[in-house]
């Protein structure tokens, strides 16, 4: 039996028991164990295994980095009137924006972790719980003793539209380089990272950096206009970054008004480091880059009920498919947006009866402008 041979079939070996020995192995193969071991290490330089827990490549997980909060959202009974007492109805349920593309993902049958924070108290427990119970990998969520988990309060009114949101979440700025460093091995492991920008500007610069230096592809999704001072002037090691027209703006230092001015924005934008970008435009569907220039897609027509949790389900349909299909940014658009619109029609943040088959097949030629 050839080096080569030998060296398969202890993959093969492996990968029908992950948890074998060295010893096992060396035995079933009528090998030392100093061979046994040269063969892993090979295997681990083609990136066929990662690292000594002998993980394979397609069990990999997509690793989300960010907000994990407990979201209210009230919502009036009538139109909304400013100034006064408004008649309102009110449901809890888990949120942010790390926590949201997580549980999207897991329901997708993604294989999932998470990296955030909560308080230790109720609402962080019964957070962490839940996430566990969908799927999510909680190892790397840090609990802090000192500090209360993060809240998100949304008032919509009575036909679904956000009026205004409240956020309290400094608890993530304790989502500090070093905290973030101590996860590294999983952030290393991961098939795919996805950072939001609630975490602190030198954690996405680090974020970054490692996945560039790791070959990891990342993600990283804007959340509102005056936390884009947290991406970083330096942009490399980004695969991709996903954010709406303002927060464009508000990057590039400048009102965006036609299609010219937002292929500038995205030009200038990948000119400091990121790949593509992906520009979600509400109703007007999204813009993303393509070649030299940009491609659009059209919004299908959504009867909205609710519209929080759409643009975190419009990312995870993107991860989700970049991990599944590779590179079709198109592909990956088409069902993020489709992935949106049965979010905006449920009740719930992440709709509870997704799954793959939601997507549908979709014709790579389709909703073309």
């Amino acid at each position: 039996m050839t080096d080569t041979s030998k060296k398969d079939r202890l993959f093969e070996l492996i990968r029908t028991n992950p948890f074998i020995s060295q010893q096992e192995l060396a035995d079933q193969l009528h090998l030392s164990r100093s061979a046994v071991a040269g063969h892993i290490a090979a295997l681990i330089r083609e990136r066929r295994l990662l690292g000594r827990a002998y993980v394979l490549p397609e069990r990999r997980a997509i690793v989300c980095i960010g907000a994990a909060n407990l979201d209210r959202k009230l919502r009036t009974v009538a139109k909304l009137v400013p100034a006064t007492s408004n008649p309102a109805s009110q449901n809890e349920s888990f949120g942010g924006v790390a926590r949201n593309v997580a549980e999207n993902l897991a329901r997708l049958g993604a294989a999932v972790g998470l990296i955030t924070a909560v308080g230790n108290d109720t609402a962080g427990a019964a957070l962490t719980a839940h996430a566990d119970q969908v799927g999510i990998d909680t190892r790397g969520v840090a609990r802090l003793a000192d500090a209360a988990t993060g809240t998100y309060t949304a008032v919509l009114d009575h036909d679904g539209e956000m009026a205004v949101a409240l956020a309290d979440m400094a608890l993530y700025d304790r989502l500090t380089p070093e905290v973030i460093a101590a996860r590294q091995p999983q952030r290393a492991n991961a098939a795919l990272l996805v950072a939001d920008l609630n975490l602190p500007r030198e954690t996405v610069a680090l974020v970054a950096a490692d996945a560039q230096r790791d070959n990891v592809p990342l993600v990283v999704v804007a959340v509102s206009e005056p936390k884009m001072d947290r991406l970083p002037a330096d942009l490399r090691g980004v695969r991709l970054l996903i954010l709406n027209a303002g927060e464009l703006a508000v990057r590039v230092g400048r009102a965006l008004a036609t299609e010219e001015d937002f292929a500038a924005a995205c030009r200038e934008v990948q000119q400091q480091g990121a790949r593509d970008l992906v520009v979600t435009r509400g109703a007007q569907g999204v813009l993303f880059t393509s070649g030299d220039g940009l491609t659009r897609l059209p919004a299908p027509a959504t009867a909205i009920v609710d519209v929080t949790g759409a643009g975190d389900a419009f990312a995870a349909a993107v991860c989700w498919s970049l991990q599944q299909d590779g590179d079709d940014l198109r592909l990956a658009c088409q069902r993020g947006l489709r992935l949106s619109a049965l979010t905006l029609a449920s009740k719930q943040t992440v709709c509870p009866q997704l799954s793959p088959a939601m997507l549908g097949e979709l014709p790579t030629d389709s909703n073309q402008d």
